[in-house]
């Protein structure tokens, strides 16, 4: 062999570089990864029918395999690397023949298309790509980042650097609204870049921050890296774990590890959404230190135009910092003393399952050697007397169904410790109380009394709770007892949103940010999962966009915030009222609610239609969904011929080699560091979609099938994939921004403006690895779906 290298390692050696010969080449990448991997499966197959390719096997036959296997050594964790001075036998890469290969391939090929692709259980996960790209597409057409960006600066404007931290706070909002990478950039480069340059900002800081603020959608949820990645970590995550209990004799991952081997997008959601955050504050302290550093490179400027309304300081320090934490603080003491809390009186008709052991005990004696290694002696000594204890009671009780008599008393007492106050209610009225709070610090020099009815309406609605709710009044008495506080508060309320629209900065984040939070918080609170949510994001959007194209040609959008008003109607109607039909014990409260709930959904729709029709007939949603279309299409094509590409390192065992190779450290961090080392210079030349697809697989049973929680990996995986837009000289926010940067910005310039920025995700990753508590907290913290 030439060099002396092995004939898997030639053979991985062609499969690179056709890859990058591909990807060179000016084809489209989609394309050129499947190209790629049927031209070098073809040269690969034709040396080896010719001989040239050989590999050294270990001889599974010799004296010296076999006294392993009788030491213990399991047959997986037998490999060239770990036992060099095993003997060798020499076999062709293909010991079937190539054409034994591409069949096998050829079915294989067919069943993963099928589960990845077509039909398989990750298929509805992969929809969400289709809508969160179509929210983006359409907030971006929109014009909301023009607008962000003229507020943002005229507010961190007169900052040192504050307008390379405007555009941090912007990349960020974007990132959480539309996670588009290319049209983030390109929006900020042609709106932003121009005047950063004209009031006296280096280029290297004008450019790198633009660069690197756009490419905050990769992490920041919803992020299309996390939906894509977590759908395959997910299947990898649990397949790696399967195997790692069954390689040490248990018989399957949930008596091993005592959890389900499962990892959700949403949690993933959850779980990037502090370095997310953490990353955008270590940009603009970049920014604003450079500035301080360097003032005569980032000075402060005064942009022309006003907020809309003035505000004093001792006005926003009452009305948006006091009187808000004051309404948070008392909710949540209230809550902590039980004054606000759940009163309802539905109970399981089945009691509850007597608890079982922390972990299975009756296993193998090897299963349970690894389990005292993996949880400790002290955890399963304590699984083992809960086991005893459970074991002396009868062992464990199952759920059975309840008498009458035990209905009744457990109906009792749900009512007897039901919270004064309802949670849904609380919720409802302090998220109002807010905004009147907000509403009266814009300005306070306008009449406030009904800003005071609206805040009499709230005060009454707590006392008729208090007083008048109770776990048994039905939902139609309760909205009875609720109409006339809910009348006062919208008297106030009207007005209140009408002085929120006079502060420009409030009229421009408000839209969008209800939305972020109703996509946002239905996933991070466990609510629904990223599909359903994604579909509400796309219909917010287009609803959003017609709204404000409606607003630019000075016409009212009331069709629209109708539409929103039938959503909010939907919502409450079905949080309160049981809408399903044909049950015995429907009621005419349940019967009017969803004749009413019917008439909501109806306007709802037609809103929708509605908004499509604005932006079709203003030539916006035909880009939206042809642009929507070419980047869905371009994502599953990359999912087809990376799986193509990868089948051709299964064929010759150039996969099972790098896993081998892997699997010869000791040490499962140092696996991981080396895993990152090797994402991070491979996206210095690949997209990160190519790595999702075509690296992940190879090197994810490893780096998954370890103690390393998950949810870590994932974001450190993505973290580091996010360098891959930034990294010369292939960065696709770089091509995007030298598209549209004026002739005195030189490559030169954004290459040099970028290396800080690359720089600073490598600290952030550094951080994340040494206090991994940043990424684990928020999922420990919220309900996991």
């Amino acid at each position: 062999m030439p060099f002396g290298l092995d004939g898997i390692e030639v053979g991985l050696i062609i499969v690179f570089l056709c890859l990058f010969g591909g990807i060179m080449s000016g084809f489209p990448v989609a394309f050129a990864i499947g190209g790629a991997g049927v031209i070098s499966f073809g040269i690969i197959a034709a040396l080896d029918s010719a001989g040239l390719l050989i590999h050294q096997a270990i001889d599974t036959s010799s004296a010296e395999y076999a006294a392993l296997l009788a030491e213990g050594v399991a047959r997986d964790a037998i490999s060239t690397f770990r036992y060099p001075e095993l003997p060798r036998v020499e076999e062709a890469l293909f010991p079937g023949g190539w054409e034994q290969a591409l069949d096998r391939n050829i079915a294989f090929i067919v069943n993963r298309m099928n589960e990845r692709v077509i039909a398989g259980q990750s298929i509805e996960t992969l929809l969400a790509v289709l809508m969160f790209v179509m929210m983006g597409i359409t907030l971006e057409r929109s014009k909301i980042a023009e607008d962000l960006l003229t507020t943002m600066a005229r507010v961190f404007g007169p900052l040192p650097g504050g307008l390379a931290v405007s555009i941090v706070i912007v990349g960020a909002f974007l990132a959480a609204s539309t996670g588009i990478v290319g049209a983030t950039v390109v929006t900020m480069g042609l709106l932003a870049l121009p005047t950063m340059l004209r009031n006296g900002y280096s280029p290297e800081l004008s450019t790198g921050v633009i660069a690197a603020s756009g490419t905050l959608g990769q992490i920041i949820p919803p992020s299309i890296v996390i939906v894509l990645l977590g759908t395959l970590a997910g299947d990898i995550y649990s397949t790696a774990q399967e195997n790692r209990a069954q390689l040490v004799g248990c018989s399957d991952a949930l008596t091993y590890l005592g959890e389900p081997a499962v990892v959700s997008v949403g949690t993933l959601f959850q779980a990037a959404l502090l370095p997310g955050i953490f990353l955008a504050g270590l940009y603009g302290a970049y920014a604003f230190g450079y500035a301080l550093l360097r003032p005569h490179k980032a000075p402060p400027v005064v942009m022309d135009g006003t907020a809309g309304s003035t505000i004093t300081r001792n006005d926003a320090v009452v009305w948006f910092l006091a009187v808000p934490a004051a309404i948070i603080g008392g909710a949540i003491a209230l809550g902590l003393v039980d004054v606000i809390g759940s009163q309802s009186a539905v109970v399981s008709s089945f009691s509850i399952a007597s608890e079982s052991a922390s972990l299975r005990t009756n296993v193998s004696p090897a299963c349970a050697a690894a389990m005292i290694e993996l949880h400790g002696q002290a955890a399963w000594d304590a699984a083992v007397l809960q086991q005893s204890v459970i074991d002396a009671a009868g062992g464990v009780q199952a759920a059975r169904e309840l008498t009458a008599e035990e209905l009744a008393e457990a109906r009792a007492l749900a009512v007897a410790t039901a919270a004064p106050i309802g949670t849904g209610i609380a919720t409802l009225f302090l998220g109002l109380g807010l905004v009147l709070s907000v509403a009266r610090g814009v300005n306070t020099l306008k009449d406030g009394r009904p800003l005071a009815i609206g805040a009499a309406g709230i005060a009454l609605a707590f006392l008729i709770d208090w007083a008048l709710i109770t776990p048994t009044t039905t939902s139609g008495a309760t909205f009875v007892l609720m109409a006339i506080p809910m009348a006062l508060v919208v008297v106030g309320l009207w007005p209140g949103l009408t002085r929120l629209a006079e502060n420009e900065l409030l009229r421009v984040v408000f839209p969008p940010l209800v939305l972020i939070v109703a996509v946002l918080g239905s996933i991070l609170g466990g609510i629904t999962n990223p599909t359903p949510a994604a579909a509400l994001g796309a219909g917010g959007a287009i609803m959003l966009a017609a709204y404000r194209k409606l607003s630019d040609e000075g016409r009212g959008g009331r069709w629209i915030l109708l539409a929103s008003l039938a959503l909010v109607i939907m919502l409450l109607i079905g949080i309160n009222f049981d809408l399903r039909t044909g049950l015995e014990t429907t009621t005419t409260a349940d019967v009017i609610a969803l004749v009413i709930a019917q008439i909501a959904y109806h306007a709802a729709f037609i809103g929708l239609l509605y908004a499509c029709w604005v932006l079709l007939r203003t030539g916006v949603l035909g880009p939206v969904v042809r642009e929507t279309a070419k980047v869905t299409s371009m994502v599953f094509t990359i999912l087809i011929g990376s799986q193509l590409l990868n089948l051709v390192l299964i064929s010759f065992g150039g996969e099972h080699y790098i896993q081998e190779f892997l699997r010869s450290f000791d040490n499962i961090y140092t696996v991981f560091l080396v895993v990152m080392l090797v994402l991070f210079v491979l996206g210095f030349v690949l997209d990160f979609l190519e790595i999702i697809y075509i690296v992940i697989p190879i090197v994810g049973p490893v780096i998954y099938g370890g103690e390393l929680d998950p949810k870590w990996v994932t974001i450190m995986v993505a973290v580091n994939l996010q360098t891959s837009f930034l990294t010369p000289p292939f960065g696709f926010a770089l091509f995007y921004l030298r598209g549209v940067a004026p002739k005195e910005v030189t490559t030169g310039h954004i290459y040099r403006g970028v290396i800080p920025f690359v720089l600073i995700q490598v600290v952030g990753l550094a951080i994340l690895w040494w206090f991994p508590s940043i990424v684990t907290i928020v999922p420990d913290l919220l309900p996991n779906n």
